[in-house]
């Protein structure tokens, strides 16, 4: 039976799910990926009526494959630490054993019957593909059903709105997103999950390729498993064409301390409810009193230039995806004959106003962009700034006179830097704000997805998190 939630979420009581703690008693025969796949599809049975975060759900093939991952356990041969794990993908990966519809109703039915690159991957590593979780249209800005696990009427975020919702449920440890402009980091941070958007061609993306910043990354109860998802995949899927997979140890990073972080505002900084800047302020003089050095835009003038920089990523980020979409969009509109929102048609016809002067217009300022983030690479360790512009807002569906409300699954203003700048990023869930959680992210400079994740680490074993 759902039950009724609402602003319950604190940072330093809440208990997320985790894998990585239950692997030992695989190993010793106390508990099986059986077992533990039985504890998920009760979550699921509890919260899914109220969550909604899952657009298809296979739970015989499920247990199919954690009966197979219990007898590699018990013969001592697991195929790796993530070998059983239930993972949920975001319903624009494809998947060879479920439709992959992406939240569109000119897709309805769309059942490709091949696996994404990420999604072969994980079958290699023996995971267990779980379900299919819901996104927003075509991982665009219309809002699906999910909710928000803390308080129903709110978003989840978008465009991996499943996804982050499913994690912070505790239907699963980990599940897969993607993000173009802010849809990995912003529903974690909305969801109190921890996130990796990797260095932008990290992962490799499959047939997910058709645009320049969108990024596969996994949501986690945990950094040790968040970790853990994104080195098995990248071992054995790779880096996209021409890029370098992600970097690191087969196991997680060991915390690293920061000694010096840069403090980000972004263009969101004007817009912040006072909660949430004074919790992300506590946290800020948390860290101060652990010794570390906080700079600030007018602590130094590379950094100024890189605020500059990105002080219009909203307008950046999202009309160079538009642009890239456009064609492939509109492809589906003509074979169709509709079959998209009203919001994704005013994107799609925004887009198609544009000339191709319009679009290299923009990668020029994306291109300087990136230019000024390497030039602080010597002032500090990494980046920090908020994950999202507050709670998640309340969102109960489109007014019948605004069909076409703006932001339905919140604002992306804190993650279209990152994102336009390539950087790896780790959301860590550290706020409290009226009961319901706010992430804090760490930004690195291009490759250094390890390093942020050791820092991530040491951050969330040292500082405290702040509830106001």
């Amino acid at each position: 039976m759902a039950r009724d939630t609402a602003a319950t979420y604190d940072p330093r009581t809440f208990k997320a799910l985790t894998y990585y703690t239950a692997v030992p008693d695989f190993a010793d025969g106390s508990d099986s990926p059986r077992a533990y796949l039985e504890r998920c599809l009760e979550a699921v049975d509890e919260r899914e009526g109220e969550v909604r975060a899952f657009a298809f759900l296979d739970a015989d093939a499920a247990r199919a494959a954690a009966d197979e991952s219990t007898k590699r356990w018990q013969a001592g041969k697991a195929l790796s630490p993530i070998d059983g794990m239930p993972v949920g993908i975001k319903d624009l990966l494809e998947t060879r054993d479920m439709p992959t519809q992406m939240n569109c109703k000119a897709l309805e039915g769309n059942f490709p019957k091949r696996d994404n690159a990420a999604v072969w991957a994980l079958r290699e590593a023996g995971a267990i593909p779980f379900g299919k979780t819901v996104t927003a249209e075509l991982g665009g800005s219309h809002p699906g059903p999910t909710t928000n696990p803390f308080d129903r009427t709110r978003t989840p975020g978008g465009s991996s709105s499943g996804s982050a919702a499913a994690v912070a449920a505790r239907m699963m440890p980990a599940a897969i997103g993607s993000q173009v402009g802010g849809s990995i980091i912003r529903p974690a941070g909305f969801c109190g999950n921890f996130a990796l958007k990797p260095t932008q061609g990290a992962i490799n993306r499959g047939e997910r390729i058709a645009t320049s910043m969108s990024t596969h990354g996994p949501h986690a109860g945990s950094l040790e498993d968040m970790w853990q998802v994104a080195i098995e995949i990248a071992q054995r899927a790779g880096g996209d064409r021409g890029c370098p997979p992600l970097a690191g140890l087969q196991t997680p990073p060991q915390p690293l301390k920061p000694e010096r972080l840069i403090v980000l505002e972004t263009e969101g900084w004007q817009g912040l409810d006072d909660a949430t800047r004074t919790a992300f302020d506590a946290v800020c003089r948390n860290m101060a009193d652990h010794g570390i050095t906080l700079l600030r835009r007018a602590d130094h003038p590379l950094i100024e230039a890189l605020e500059r920089s990105i002080s219009d990523a909203g307008r950046i980020a999202g009309s160079i995806t538009a642009w890239e979409n456009r064609w492939a969009q509109r492809n589906i509109v003509n074979e169709k004959g509709g079959g998209l929102s009203d919001r994704a048609m005013t994107t799609l016809q925004r887009a198609e106003a544009m000339k191709p002067r319009d679009y290299e217009a923009l990668l020029l300022e994306r291109g300087q962009a990136q230019l000024a983030h390497a030039a602080v690479r010597q002032l500090g360790d990494a980046m920090i700034t908020l994950s999202c512009p507050g709670p998640a807002p309340q969102w109960t569906g489109d007014a019948p006179e605004e069909c076409t409300a703006a932001r339905p699954t919140g604002d992306a203003v804190f993650n279209y830097p990152s994102s336009m700048l390539f950087a790896p990023v780790v959301s860590v869930p550290l706020l409290g704000v009226s009961g319901l959680p706010v992430g804090v992210q760490i930004i690195g400079q291009q490759r250094e997805d390890a390093r942020i994740t050791g820092l991530a680490r040491w951050v969330w074993n040292n500082v405290e998190p702040a509830t106001v």
